[in-house]
Parts: structure tokens; sequence; C-alpha cells
């Protein structure tokens, strides 16, 4: 059972009044509405899958939503974040999202914390809580959250999205599998783009999110079978599912203590790279002195299809076969590397470094979403 703080906590006339279609049903009736009252939850991330995870549990009256989040709206946000509208880009994602939230209904308490969830303070934080969901979408998040939650004993719900695929899971609840007999060991960085990358059709983080508030308020609540030990795949082309069984990995090592995940998982930067880090507008610098244009080599490494929706007359050397291209890069000229986030770009610059010895790289921070966003 849930380790929920029970109080002597009736629900007054106007929340019954609110929540009167779901107390009706009989599996779920005052009880399930009074555990969702008492119930603290705290999810990481208010974007695509954090906006409906966010608003269906505010609605349904979860008592307390801790939201951790440090970044701002963005135009590219829109098409999937719904907790935002367009007169809202450039504000902060977490103080409008308690905006919304609380307009929606002020029954809830929501718990800001605009920073970014590290090693540091993961524990700090969710100690606080009954259960965590992961809005976000890269996998250092994913493996800290689930390292904290099996320290804390806290049940993870789990929710990933890629272009029109998703998967929900349930991790750590009654002893079930954890993330780790998921995924032992995370894939190499180049193999896990985010939606910034890979791109993502809008509806999907809405139905995925919506998926993990449901397994969330199953979780609280104690009803229906929760996707525990259990992992749900979904194809939104063919609206097939299928659901695989997760087993815990006998004498997998005991998790005592947590890491620093980025390195863990292969994404950590050396500090030299931090550096070779270049805006739009330096770049637009760079190319009003004198030769400036002449002086600069600009590198697209993403792939044909993106190049083709939208470029900046960058030269195209995808990543994937950015080796192929090496004849064509400069090393007197200074090379300005970019793709749509920035991520590829820097991995591009750490091949060119380490292994053909490059010393004139620089990268576009944030890509192409940054530049467009200065248009």
């Amino acid at each position: 059972m849930l380790n929920l703080r029970i109080f002597n906590m009736a629900l007054s006339i106007e929340e019954i009044r609110r929540y009167d279609r779901q107390i009706l049903l009989p599996e779920f009736g005052l009880q399930g509405q009074e555990k969702l009252k008492q119930a603290r939850v705290l999810v990481i991330g208010c974007g695509g899958l954090g906006s409906p995870i966010l608003l269906y549990l505010a609605a349904a009256g979860v008592g307390t939503l801790g939201i951790v989040e440090d970044d701002t709206i963005a135009t590219s946000n829109l098409q999937r974040q719904v907790l935002y509208t367009s007169d809202k880009v450039g504000m902060s994602k977490l103080t409008e999202a308690e905006k919304r939230l609380q307009a929606l209904n002020p029954f809830v308490e929501i718990i800001k914390y605009e920073l970014r969830l590290s090693a540091n303070n993961a524990l700090n934080i969710i100690k606080d809580y009954d259960i965590v969901i992961d809005g976000t979408d890269n996998f250092p998040t994913r493996y800290l959250v689930n390292d904290a939650c099996v320290l804390l004993n806290k049940p993870f719900v789990y929710g990933a999205i890629h272009r029109f695929e998703g998967q929900v899971a349930l991790f750590n609840y009654k002893g079930s599998a954890t993330y780790r007999d998921l995924f032992p060991t995370p894939p190499p960085p180049e193999q896990a783009p985010n939606c910034a990358e890979a791109g993502v059709l809008g509806v999907l983080p809405g139905i995925i999110g919506s998926m993990q508030a449901l397994e969330a308020i199953k979780a609280i609540t104690e009803i229906g079978e929760p996707l525990a030990g259990k992992l749900l795949m979904l194809d939104t082309l063919s609206m097939q599912s299928r659901t695989l069984k997760i087993p815990k990995i006998p004498d997998a090592p005991a998790i005592e203590k947590l890491i620093d995940y980025e390195a863990f998982c292969g994404v950590s930067l050396a500090p030299a790279y931090e550096d070779s880090e270049i805006t739009y507008e330096q770049y637009l610098d760079l190319l009003a002195k004198p030769h400036g244009k002449s002086a600069i080599q600009l590198i697209d490494v993403r792939e044909k299809h993106e190049f083709d929706i939208y470029n900046i007359g960058g030269e195209l050397m995808p990543l994937s076969e950015l080796e192929k291209h090496i004849p064509k890069i400069s090393t007197d000229k200074t090379v300005v590397v970019h793709c749509q986030s920035g991520i590829r770009s820097r991995r591009a610059i750490e091949l060119l470094k380490t292994k053909y010895g490059y010393t004139n790289l620089l990268n576009f921070a944030g890509g192409i979403n940054a530049i467009s966003d200065t248009l």
C-alpha cells in the first residue's frame, strides 16, 4: 500500500460536486476521492508529457502536486504542451503552469521547484511525496528518478515518446521491477534522440501523459490493475498496442547512492566544449566582420529530410555519415556546426576533435530551435 498520510479530512460540498462523476464509480467512490485528496504527487517536467499529467491530476483532485521545471516557454512547445498559450512565450513554464492549474482547481496545492533535478537535490525533494511521475525526455533523468525512488521506496510512473510511438510503465510498486530491470544500461546517445531531434506528433504526449496520470490514480486509490512489472507500448499510426512483462533481474547490483547520470549515459561534455558554444547573434556578428563570410564554414549535421524542411544555408553533412565528409571540413576557417537542438552538433564536434584533431570548431547553442525563436 502507498505510504499516504492519513488525515481526518472530509470532502467539502463544493469538492463533492466537482468530483461527482468519478465518485459515482462504485470501484472509486468517496474513499477513492479522499485518497486522492490526501496524496502528494511529484511531477518532473511540465512539457509535452507533464502538461496532460498535471491537468488531469489537478482536475481529478490530487491534494498536492509538486512540479520540477526550470525552462521557459518556446514557440515550438505550443504544438504539444497544452498548458500554455501563445501570449506566454518566453515566460517561466513553472509559473504559468501554476496559474493554469490553480484556475482549473483551487482545491489543489501546488509546490514549485524551479530547478533542474540532480543527484544533489533529488532525494531531498522526492522524500516528501508518495509517488513520482517522470515527464522528461532524457535517459539521465530517468535513471536519476528511478534510483532515487528505489532508495526512498517510492513508486515511479514512467512514460516515453518517440515520433508516433509511446511507452508507459509503473516501476518500484509493491516490489515490482524498476527502470533498471527494463534498461540495465543506457543506449548510446546517438540512438536516443529526444523530441527536438527526432520530432513527435503533438497528440502523442497527450495520450501517453494521460495514461501516466491514470496509472498514478490507480496506484493511489488501489483500483484496477496497474502497469507494475509491465510495459505498455503504443503505435499511434496503427493504433496497435502490446504489453510486455518486465522480469526483475536476479542478483542485480544494489543501488546504494546517486551518481553522475550524464556521465553514466555518455552525454557529458568535456569542459573544453562549453567554451566552444556560439549563439546565433554571435554568429551574425562574425559574418558581419570584414571577410567574415569567406572565413567561416557552416555545417548542418541534421538528416536530409530535416534540412529540406528548413535550413540556414549550411553544408549538409549528417552526423550519421560525418566521417565521409572529413575532406570537405576546413582546418583553417572557423567551422560552425549546428543541428536542430545543439546535441548532435556537440557529438559531431567531439568526434572531430578527439578523432581528427580539429581545433577550429564552434557549436550553435540550441541549434535551429534557438535560432527560430529569435526570428
